[in-house]
């Protein structure tokens, strides 16, 4: 992987961290998710006449996305109503990159080298580690949040395989890209409508700076991984993706002021030591 795609997805990991922390501040998890999603949707409107529209082979891809990402936020909000971000971040985030890398290697034949299969591994494992010992005791794990943040890691498995394909597969990520978050806020606010009636729009209003922020943030950090994914493995983008828990974590203890310990130090380590094989893979 060249240089600048690698800190490119490292950069596009750490507005990921700050827009799932915008969820979490909010005051409703349903609210904010819906609204961040809608914000992201508007930043992307203006540039349809700059990227276009992906070729017509792509939106099979466009609208399974945008089905498979309404699933990703119905279970992230269930996971962060029932936990804490320093938990449930990381356990949503560090199941998928495994399932990712397999399903990548079976289906589009992208085999990773040893060394980056350890790095994988080894970036995996800390994120786990992360997770163990979040805001809450090991022994106390919610496990409905635990369920929930589960079923978020396969619904990042699929996106990310499908929009890894669909993007190559329309010729031109940036359009892929703006079509799928378009999709995706019209959908958001039809389900936020179904939902709450009306009345979400008002509920929202007071919140649309946040809002704005965290969409602009939702998509900064996608549209880099969708353009990495059509020239990196697309394995290899979904595990560097996950290096957001280090922002996240970060987020957790500064922000959130959940306890900092001695395992989440431990934890970083392994993600940079397994940074450091991909990178080198």
């Amino acid at each position: 992987m060249e240089s600048f795609v690698f800190a490119a997805v490292l950069f596009g990991a750490a507005c990921h961290a700050s827009w799932n922390a915008v969820i979490k501040i909010g005051l409703d998890p349903f609210l904010t998710t819906i609204l961040v999603a809608v914000a992201a949707g508007l930043v992307a409107l203006p540039f349809v006449p700059f990227v276009g529209l992906p070729a017509a082979a792509a939106w099979p891809w466009v609208i399974a996305s945008i089905l498979i990402h309404l699933a990703y936020f119905i279970g992230l909000i269930g996971a962060y109503r029932s936990g804490d971000m320093g938990q449930v971040y990381p356990l949503a985030r560090g199941s998928a990159p495994l399932m990712t890398a397999v399903l990548s290697a079976m289906l589009l034949g992208e085999w990773l080298s040893p060394a980056g299969w350890l790095g994988v591994v080894v970036l995996v494992s800390g994120v786990f580690l992360l997770s163990a010992r979040g805001g809450r005791e090991l022994v106390h794990l919610d496990r409905r949040a635990v369920g929930f943040a589960l079923f978020t890691a396969v619904t990042i498995c699929a996106y990310s395989l499908v929009d890894g394909i669909g993007a190559r597969v329309s010729g031109n990520a940036h359009a892929y890209s703006v079509a799928l978050f378009v999709g995706n806020a019209a959908i958001m606010a039809a389900y936020g409508v179904a939902l709450r009636g009306g009345g979400i729009v008002a509920d929202m209003m007071p919140y649309w700076q946040r809002g704005l922020a965290g969409g602009a943030l939702q998509l900064a950090s996608y549209w880099i991984a969708i353009w990495a994914m059509t020239v990196a493995p697309i394995a290899v983008v979904a595990a560097l993706r996950e290096t957001s828990v280090l922002f996240g974590a970060l987020i957790a203890v500064v922000v959130l002021k959940e306890p900092l310990r001695p395992v989440r130090v431990v934890a970083a380590v392994a993600i940079v030591v397994g940074l450091a094989l991909i990178r080198l893979s």
